[in-house]
């Protein structure tokens, strides 16, 4: 009998002793312990009476050898016996029970003394004749058979077949791994490639509009530090500027794109024939002075990609700026220079593009994670997880919806934190909706309880204000470490960190400084053998 079996008695072994492996292991414990009581009670009851030929007595007597039986039969259920032993056994239990109910018949007779001292002899013969069966089926039997050899090679038959089984599930897993992460490289590939095409086509547009026009655009810091653009023609005339300051060089470089993009085509505006009445903003005095600069052209890159091999065995890179600095690595190693190459091939595709992450103190971030399936966490600045969304959505609108549940109801009555031990003996916390859905949990155990405790409460303090990080394809996470150093790290739309600032900043500026750097130099960065 299995214990998946629905039983009362099973249940209740399984609640306070422990989990059977079969069902008649806890059926033998519960007889086992109805022999115990029924000897106490027999044993009460001889103590009560006051006489030999008291009723009371008798019923002592016959209870108390019955629990005796019951006290040899529970083991012998509990044990794996062969069949013959136990048919032996439970015949000699039924012969005891027979003594039993003679013995109690000849007490009922009126004179159950003499009665009794009648058939003394058979009836304590007969009762003997049960207990030794039961011993001869549970003890001797055993002891002289021969080993269960057919049993045993059956068992080792179920070993074999189980560990080939398991070997056949390894195996499936590590193709479907392999299979994965092909096809995981195949998209980024495919992306990569995607990409660069529309890079280089939105490149071929511009230079060929460049290439037709008489006009340069100008990157420039005014004097309160704002990054500026303007619009400069070859006879030094400023054509249009950006009326507003950018607080990175990049905000002024995508300003300029989008003036590419979006006035293509369009109209020159002669602000010689406007109204005399209206009011135009003079221009820098260093533009219309004589020290107007000369036309500006893209500066090169001030780095250079480091490939080498580390102690491990492991590939990767370092982006060292030409002062020695460096300003980037890959933070985590690839077991190919293909893979490694094709790492930096992405960092270049992304730097430029990618925002800042504003984390403060703690956000939800939506990605997708390799199956396809979207996801939610809830980040701390100082990079921690605090909690995740611990199953996959269909849609990133699915995966809004459980943030929005997740804050509507963590400090609510429709949904309760749950604190539990896992197999593991680790402490871990969920978060339950009254329907019975996890709608999040902490993603990790705690050594302690009072751990998990700690990070629900963080849960509760962090998550109903956290705002929602809406990534790209990929985007720069800026954090403050264990030590109070300020990091940053690029993070892809699948979760994989693309590359991290390698060092501590001493404030938050620092690090936007090393991204602004990084997104400056990466793109055309050369590659070079540190070896």
């Amino acid at each position: 009998m299995g214990t998946n079996d629905s039983n009362p008695l099973v249940d209740a072994y399984q609640n306070r002793i422990g989990v059977p492996s079969t069902g008649d292991e806890a059926y033998g414990y519960w007889v086992f312990v109805l022999g115990v009581l029924a000897g106490f009670v027999g044993i009460a009851l001889v103590m009560l009476s006051n006489s030999p030929g008291e009723p009371i007595r008798g019923v002592g007597i016959a209870v108390a050898a019955l629990g005796l039986i019951l006290l040899l039969i529970g083991p012998i259920i509990r044990l794996p016996l062969k069949r013959g032993a136990t048919i032996l056994s439970y015949l000699g239990g039924a012969i005891a029970v027979v003594g039993v109910g003679w013995f109690f018949l000849a007490f009922q007779a009126g004179n159950w003394s003499a009665s009794f001292a009648n058939n003394e002899v058979l009836i304590i013969g007969v009762y003997g004749l049960g207990i030794f069966g039961i011993v001869l089926g549970s003890v001797f039997v055993p002891l002289v058979t021969s080993p269960r050899e057919e049993q045993m090679a059956a068992e080792d038959r179920a070993a074999t077949a189980e560990a080939e089984r398991d070997a056949a599930i390894e195996q499936a897993e590590q193709r479907a791994r392999e299979a994965e992460a092909e096809a995981e490289r195949a998209r980024e590939e495919a992306e990569r490639a995607a990409n660069e095409a529309s890079e280089r086509a939105r490149l071929a547009a511009e230079l060929e509009q460049i290439e037709a026009s008489q006009s340069q655009f100008e990157l420039y810091t005014d004097r309160g530090g704002k990054h500026r653009w303007r619009l400069r023609h070859q006879n030094r005339n400023i054509i249009a500027d950006s009326a507003q300051g950018y607080s990175s060089r990049q905000g002024a470089q995508r300003g300029i794109s989008s003036v590419r993009r979006d006035a293509f085509g369009a109209s020159v505006v002669d602000l010689d024939k406007l109204d005399a009445d209206v009011e135009v903003e003079e221009v820098d005095d260093a533009v219309e002075g004589e020290d107007a600069p000369e036309f500006v052209e893209e500066a090169p890159s001030e780095a250079e990609f480091e490939t080498y091999e580390d102690e491990g065995g492991e590939h990767r890179w370092r982006l060292r700026h030409d002062n020695g600095n460096i300003l980037a690595d890959c933070g985590e190693g690839y077991s190919s220079p293909n893979s490694r190459d094709d790492g930096i091939e992405r960092v270049r595709g992304y730097v430029q593009s990618a925002d800042y992450l504003r984390i403060d103190p703690a956000a939800f971030e939506l990605f997708q994670d390799k199956g396809g399936k979207y996801r939610w966490r809830l980040l701390h600045r100082n990079g921690n997880i605090l909690a995740d969304s611990g199953q996959g959505y269909a849609s990133r609108q699915k995966a809004r919806q459980g943030i929005d549940s997740v804050q509507r109801n963590v400090d609510g009555d429709d949904a309760e934190f749950e604190v539990y031990e896992d197999n593991a003996g680790e402490y871990r916390w969920r978060l339950t909706h009254q329907n019975g859905n996890i709608i999040a949990d902490g993603g990790e155990g705690y050594a302690s309880k009072s751990g998990a405790e700690d990070a629900v409460d963080r849960m509760i303090e962090y998550a109903p204000e956290a705002h929602v990080l809406d990534v790209g394809s990929a985007a720069f996470e800026i954090y403050e470490d264990a030590d109070g150093k300020w990091r940053w790290r690029l993070r892809h739309r699948n979760g994989r960190i693309l590359a991290d600032s390698g060092q501590g900043y001493s404030d938050r500026g620092g690090a936007e400084d090393g991204i602004n750097s990084v997104k400056r130099n990466a793109p055309n960065a050369d590659v070079t053998d540190a070896e």
